[in-house]
């Protein structure tokens, strides 16, 4: 188990180019029910997640240092933090599985207990391990967010849908969908299954905004693409020509 070594100067500092990496990247970050983990932070909270993309821990550094205030931690494969180690700056903790595609190593999961014992903390934690395709169902949750969940029974658990889509535009969307906090129940495996229906409620959620635009109006636009003077010339140029082409067509 990795321990997370965070820096304030270094969060600050990386999460600030998180930000304008995501902004530069997509042509919007559309963003709905926020409000459940804000609302939340007056107790420690688990934050599930799905996990489909590379972007993902970007996303959670927009998250959790430019959207909301908290003091915010990380789960993340040991093996990948030790080819990353300076995501452990920033509040990563290194996990080690019991077993290849089973739970979480005793240690990692009584760090991540640890952390959980205070208002205004969370813990962010991809429930699948491993970066999954983002159709794929069931979405395979894993056992060690619900053993965290149960053996911390003051913490919150708020469900994230996180999902990068293609569209009309050249950049593609970044849409996250948080839900309502996840109703405790008995046993590690019912609360598995309940992890994983939360985000599979906000990944339909998603999934309808794309068609329908009044489901898609309730999420928010928290950032935009900035726009390129080279593109924005290209697409005068090109216009230009398209309404030439036009004038000779009419005129022939």
């Amino acid at each position: 188990m990795i321990p997370a070594r965070k820096s304030k100067w270094f969060t600050a500092w990386f999460s600030r180019h998180a930000e304008k990496r995501i902004a530069k990247t997509f042509q919007q970050v559309r963003v709905a029910d926020i409000e459940h983990l804000r609302a939340a932070l007056d107790r420690p909270v688990i934050l599930v997640s799905n996990h489909t993309s590379w972007w993902d821990p970007l996303i959670c550094l927009l998250v959790a240092e430019r959207m909301v205030d908290c003091d915010p931690f990380a789960m993340m494969d040991a093996d990948n933090l030790r080819r990353l180690p300076f995501f452990a700056r920033v509040g990563a903790f290194g996990v080690e599985r019991a077993e290849k595609g089973q739970g979480l190593a005793r240690e990692s999961i009584d760090y991540a207990i640890q952390l959980l014992d205070r208002p205004g903390r969370f813990v962010w934690i991809f429930a699948q391990g491993d970066e999954r395709p983002i159709n794929e169902r069931p979405l395979g949750f894993r056992r060690g967010a619900p053993v965290v969940w149960e053996a911390a029974p003051a913490a919150v658990v708020i469900p994230l849908a996180i999902r990068y889509v293609f569209g009309h535009t050249e950049k593609p969307f970044l849409y996250l969908s948080f839900g309502p906090p996840v109703a405790p129940v008995e046993g590690v495996e019912p609360r598995r299954l309940a992890l994983e229906a939360a985000v599979l409620t906000q990944l339909d959620r998603i999934e309808a905004a794309l068609s329908d635009t009044a489901i898609r109006a309730t999420f928010q636009v928290t950032h935009r693409a900035p726009k390129s003077w080279l593109g924005a010339f290209a697409e005068r140029m090109l216009a230009w020509f398209n309404r030439r082409a036009k004038r000779e067509r009419d005129a022939g």
